[in-house]
């Protein structure tokens, strides 16, 4: 008989009580999913602590937050109303491939693809004939950044995500869970109980003296890693070697512009810096790798490139790139930085919250937790972050800056094999591909490996049956559609201040 199924949690005991440790954006929108689609089914505490500070730096979305939000059903204006949010087309890179040049990585398709062909192929060659202008050009979402314009189109014809405030997005969300029965339980963690026969967690104690037992525990602790780290020492995988960044500092400023739909990335000769549009503020903050670098001349470069009066003193927060070798062990799942982190450069930091939770979902252990579920949870969560962070290399591996150490060391470090191949391809063929559950699609791998200054050395032949005539009322179609696009949208100021104002 198999018993793998019995040696997990107790004899197979279902699971009934859940008990979510952390609050902040990865607690919260664990408490809301779970207690919407199974709330009628389970006792679900949340517990969390107001002196214990989150880190509230993902403020910068992409398009699969849509997805959470209409599986909850959540009332888009409501929600952009109440975190102060704004839309994102795309993200803006400044001084990455080399200094003063810039380039977008958007959220929309660019071109009209062939099936034997991508777009790319024949805008290579109508770049090369004189009859294109920049890839961007071909891009609704893209030009429309350029010309800070949003609305909502006919069949989701704009993909778009959000800027929003973090703090407010858990205080929205933890209103939401409280509808569906999470109950919130304020106190500090001063002991974690396991169980000498099955290696699971059985209780948490409060400061207070106050036991609280589960089935299964839900780590959001952030770095900490409470749970899946401390108690169960579940190892991690340090991808330092790659991703040389290794502090973080936030800082909010006032408003002093209308608000774009674009998340700026501004590289520094050590790191790189964001700015992030809201409704009421400006999210700003630097990213940095402390061997090149010192906290104070980081801060320093960050305080001197801000818009607006500073609302708070900035704090550095140091971390490790990585990943959790195991993101689920026993009853212990780790969602959010518990897990591991990748910096935030493409704003995949809330959607890898949104993927555990739905994975969790998926495979929720209603019965009893499962050996083969947990290895298949782990298989999943290790391979989705992988891709992730090969996409965020790239950025680095592919410069021409020559201005700094850190730079040079960037371009010359050896990199992930499935990377390099990557790499190879595009450069020797213009071809990319993408894995079935991949997070990026094939146009931001072309769009930032053009933007970095890859350019194919050749293309497929099927662009070159097309003489110039045929090419360039192609290309040219392609461009007027979404010129004209463009030129109806309102500003993106006053579609927010029209669609989704924040309460004054």
């Amino acid at each position: 008989m198999d018993t793998r199924s019995n040696n997990i949690n107790g004899m197979g005991r279902p699971v009934r009580r859940v008990v979510i440790v952390g609050g902040g954006t990865a607690g919260w929108m664990a408490a809301a999913c779970i207690s919407k689609i199974l709330g009628k089914r389970l006792d679900i505490k949340l517990v969390e602590s107001d002196e214990i500070g989150t880190v509230g730096v993902g403020e910068a979305t992409i398009p699969t937050l849509l997805n959470f939000h209409n599986l909850l059903e959540i009332n888009e204006q409501e929600f952009m109303a109440e975190t102060k949010a704004t839309f994102k087309l795309g993200i803006s890179f400044e001084n990455w491939r080399n200094v003063n040049e810039h380039y977008i990585h958007s959220f929309g398709l660019t071109g009209t693809d062939h099936w034997t062909a991508g777009f790319q192929h024949f805008w290579h060659k109508g770049r090369e004939r004189g009859l294109a202008g920049d890839y961007g050009d071909y891009c609704l979402e893209l030009r429309a950044s350029q010309e800070n314009k949003f609305a909502h189109l006919p069949r989701q014809g704009m993909n778009y995500a959000y800027h929003l405030d973090a703090s407010a997005y858990a205080r929205y969300l933890r209103k939401f869970s409280e509808r569906f029965g999470v109950q919130r339980i304020e106190g500090k963690i001063v002991d974690v109980t396991t169980s000498a026969l099955t290696g699971h967690v059985r209780s948490i104690t409060l400061e207070s003296g106050l036991d609280v037992e589960g089935d299964l525990f839900i780590d959001c602790t952030g770095f900490r890693g409470l749970l899946i780290g401390q108690a169960l020492g579940v190892e991690y995988e340090d991808w330092s070697q790659w991703l040389f960044n290794d502090s973080a500092a936030a800082l909010q400023t006032t408003s002093v512009g209308d608000a774009i739909p674009l998340t700026r990335s501004i590289a520094h000769p050590f790191g790189w810096q964001w700015r992030i549009p809201l409704q009421h503020r400006v999210g700003n903050g630097i990213v940095f790798a402390s061997r090149y670098v010192e906290d104070e001349q980081a801060i320093g470069a960050l305080m001197g490139n801000v818009e607006g009066e500073p609302l708070m003193k900035p704090r550095v927060i140091k971390f490790t790139p990585g990943q959790r070798k195991q993101v689920w062990k026993a009853n212990v799942v780790a969602v959010g930085l518990s897990s591991g982190f990748l910096e935030p450069i493409e704003s995949t930091s809330i959607h890898l919250i949104q993927r555990s939770i739905l994975r969790l979902m998926q495979m929720f252990p209603s019965e009893g937790i499962v050996q083969s579920d947990v290895e298949e949870f782990n298989r999943q969560a290790a391979t989705e972050v992988e891709h992730i962070r090969d996409f965020i290399i790239l950025h680095y591996k592919v410069n021409n800056r020559i201005d700094a150490p850190y730079w040079v060391d960037a371009r010359n470090m050896p990199v992930p094999a499935s990377l390099q191949h990557r790499i190879d391809l595009f450069r020797e063929t213009g071809r990319v591909f993408r894995f079935p559950t991949e997070l990026f699609a094939e146009n931001s791998w072309i769009q930032v490996m053009l933007g970095q200054g890859i350019m194919p050395y050749r293309r497929h032949q099927t662009a070159d049956l097309m003489g110039d005539a045929e090419l360039s009322h192609f290309l040219g179609g392609i461009k007027e559609q979404v010129d004209r696009t463009v030129a109806s949208l309102p500003s993106h100021q006053s579609y927010v201040e029209r669609y989704c104002a924040a309460p004054k």
